[in-house]
């Protein structure tokens, strides 16, 4: 069996003192408490920082966990547990809404679908369970972007490809909308990601605020936008929300305000 790789052992090293102690420190107390050489420990440092799971203070340099960490530590839940407790709500918004719903993880700079329920029809469907969604043009997509900051800046970091003529891209752009989300507590996607259909979204949240998935309902863009001016129906916009409360309620997140 090959021996252990020391980089790999040092940034472990890094991640257990900042996890532990003063929880933030400066480049030097790091290096000089495992005895690195300054131009490793940083080297080491910055390369953490790119996959978050560090943080660096801008006013005062020193170093702390980042939330990518949390994401990792919490995986079991995103999948597993999340699955399970949104069994239930999202069956019922189903049949409420008369759509087909998705439960969606963050995963690989994407959204992972991990639950599909069909659309409560006789028409012939596809399991879409293991199938990505796109962060910067689906609903689901844009409302975990909106509550977490490791999967926003994902979003903006990443080429955001023109699906359709209604695909937003600028970067400018995707930072307002993102804005305009969080603050409603929703998102939608119009013919964005896929033409002839729509969808909204909103964030499901673990006992700790953090946004572990998205639930949301798709479905043909004449069912889900209002005629009158084009906006999504906001009797779908409530079961959405109302369902993604639900969950996060389950998920021991009930103490966290969603808009």
């Amino acid at each position: 069996m090959s021996g252990s790789i020391q980089s790999v052992e040092r940034a472990a090293a890094i991640l257990r003192l900042l996890g532990g102690g003063e929880r933030r420190m400066g480049l030097t107390d790091i290096a000089s408490t495992l005895g690195l050489a300054k131009a490793t420990a940083h080297g080491i440092l910055r390369t953490l920082q790119q996959e978050g799971f560090v943080e660096q203070d801008a006013a005062t340099g020193r170093y702390q966990l980042g939330a990518e960490l949390l994401r990792l530590g919490n995986s079991y839940l995103d999948i597993h547990d999340l699955r399970a407790r949104a069994l239930v709500w999202t069956d019922d918004l189903a049949r409420s809404s008369g759509e087909s719903v998705h439960l969606g993880v963050p995963h690989q700079g994407g959204v992972l679908v991990v639950h599909h329920v069909f659309r409560p029809d006789d028409s012939r469907q596809v399991v879409e369970v293991g199938a990505m969604q796109p962060l910067h043009s689906s609903a689901m997509g844009k409302a975990l972007a909106a509550f977490d900051p490791v999967v926003r800046t994902q979003l903006l970091a990443a080429d955001r490809p023109r699906f359709t003529a209604r695909t937003v891209t600028g970067r400018r752009d995707v930072e307002d909308l993102l804005e305009v989300v969080r603050e409603q507590g929703w998102a939608s996607d119009l013919e964005e990601s896929w033409e002839g259909l729509a969808s909204v979204a909103s964030p499901v949240h673990d006992r700790r605020g953090v946004a572990v998935g998205a639930v949301g309902v798709t479905g043909a863009v004449e069912r889900v936008r209002e005629s009158r001016d084009g906006t999504v129906r906001p009797a779908l916009v409530a079961a959405v929300r109302d369902c993604a409360r639900a969950v996060t309620r389950d998920l021991g997140g009930g103490r966290f305000r969603i808009n």
